[in-house]
């Protein structure tokens, strides 16, 4: 989707314990392809703006937001920045996208909710929490801005488009 992309930064709130791993995992992606990551750490509306602004500083050609409770809370002050910086991104919620952000790939959240209704109505019945399986999403939604790749002068691939669950016009 972005021919040449070399460096890539890292949206991650600190004080989230499992952006170790996410970082990790998007480092070693990344090491595959020889692009550079850049970590940048916000836990409040501030300093996510000062991430933006590092990201001005430097060579940041897109931007990963993780996936956490804060920065979900400001996706669309995160897409809109994105938007102001010419940066591509991606994010898990579909809601990210739809807020203006150039992806979003990530578990569709109503299916997991359905799925702990179920889990909730077990329990109300008598079953015992420990005793049931765990579960992981099975059901996974890629959503496109067709806008924002528009503005930020993007032509997204034709196959990419045929994957998607939506493409937003």
């Amino acid at each position: 989707m972005v021919p040449k992309l070399s460096h890539v930064a890292v949206l991650l709130n600190p004080l989230n314990p499992s952006m170790v791993s996410f970082l990790k995992n998007v480092q070693s992606a990344a090491q595959v392809h020889s692009v550079k990551i850049a970590p940048l750490e916000a836990a409040t509306a501030h300093e996510i703006e000062n991430a933006f602004r590092a990201i001005a500083r430097t060579s940041g050609s897109a931007i990963i937001v993780g996936n956490d409770a804060l920065l979900i809370q400001y996706h669309r002050k995160i897409a809109e920045l994105a938007a102001q910086n010419r940066l591509p991104s991606v994010s898990q919620p579909r809601e990210y996208a739809e807020a203006g952000g150039l992806v979003s790939y990530g578990p569709n959240l109503a299916d997991q909710f359905r799925r702990a209704a179920t889990y909730v109505d077990k329990i109300f019945k008598g079953a015992k929490p420990g005793d049931l399986p765990i579960e992981q999403s099975s059901t996974f939604e890629l959503l496109i801005n067709g806008r924002t790749a528009k503005t930020l002068g993007l032509n997204i691939p034709q196959s990419i488009l045929l994957r998607a669950d939506k493409v937003i016009e």
